[in-house]
């Protein structure tokens, strides 16, 4: 009798993890795109890939597209509680894809100068979106780096909300070696993350690396591991961890923290009144208060879908 019961939870298990996995690759058929590639390590944990190897994940006019679309839709899935970004194969990028790009912002339509700049400032705000949308999704994005960040890489992990890097990882606002200033973020996210105007000008005005021991040490990355697997390895961990808590409490932290930011402290504890006078309504606070009552672990409570 034992063993039938046993038999039994054993394929009571198979056809959980079954239809699981069958939900998973449901969930996902809606990802699908030419320059990233989206997966489910985990419960609730998504991961982001930069998936032009063959290019060292250079990011060509469909990167910038499929970006906005595909956070946009992380932040709409309820199935999604956190995200890992990275890249495939060995770089997590070599930053714009000059030869793809050249024509949107080289080769104007016009001849009038007026109408020339407009249509550019209208270009380069489109393009900005592809980064600050990370922001802007409500899940916490973690940006999980090997070998070279440079240039728009740079504004990519900057709005993203915690930074994992692998020992060989270098850091570069490659763009004054161009002939321009960076535009989509790094000037304006980096000196709020390391706190440092002059490193962030030194950095800015000489595009020299930033080794992994720097970055470290400078706070623009949290912690450091040995090589790109044990990297993975971690910020899935992470991810996870932050998955299993409850979503009401999660995503409203990341909300104030970006708007506390931008904001005085005053008006920043306002906005937070506000917030919580209608998110400590929320069942998962009681769901906790139990738990910790019964000294029962915390991470069995279960949350419902946000």
């Amino acid at each position: 009798m034992a063993l039938i019961r046993g038999l039994l939870r054993r394929d009571l298990r198979k056809v959980a993890l079954g239809l699981r996995n069958m939900s998973s690759e449901a969930g996902l058929s809606s990802y699908s795109y030419e320059t990233l590639k989206v997966t489910a390590p985990a419960d609730h944990v998504f991961h982001v890939e930069i998936n032009r190897p063959e290019k060292r994940n250079a990011m060509n006019k469909a990167f910038w597209r499929e970006m906005v679309l595909c956070f946009q839709a992380l932040g709409e899935d309820s199935n999604c509680r956190a995200v890992v970004i990275s890249g495939a194969g060995k770089m997590f990028t070599s930053g714009i894809d000059l030869m793809d790009m050249a024509s949107e912002f080289l080769q104007p339509q016009e001849d009038d100068v007026a109408r020339i700049a407009w249509n550019l400032r209208k270009k380069i705000s489109e393009y900005q979106k592809s980064f600050s949308v990370i922001e802007k999704c409500t899940k916490p994005v973690i940006a999980a780096i090997h070998n070279g960040c440079i240039g728009v890489g740079v504004d990519l992990v900057t709005a993203c909300d915690i930074r994992y890097c692998s020992q060989d990882a270098y850091f570069q606002v490659k763009e004054v070696d161009v002939g321009l200033a960076t535009d989509m973020g790094t000037l304006q996210r980096l000196p709020n993350i390391i706190g440092n105007r002059s490193l962030v000008n030194e950095l800015a005005f000489t595009a020299r690396k930033m080794m992994s021991d720097e970055a470290l040490s400078s706070g623009l990355v949290s912690r450091v591991f040995p090589d790109k697997s044990s990297l993975l390895n971690a910020a899935f961990g992470l991810a996870t961890e932050i998955a299993s808590k409850s979503p009401i409490a999660v995503q409203g932290t990341k909300v104030n923290l970006v708007y506390s930011r931008d904001h005085s402290v005053q008006e920043s504890l306002d906005y937070m009144a506000t917030w919580n006078m209608r998110m400590l309504q929320t069942e998962d606070i009681m769901k906790s208060a139990q738990a910790v009552l019964q000294k029962t672990s915390l991470k069995d409570i279960t949350s419902s879908k946000l």
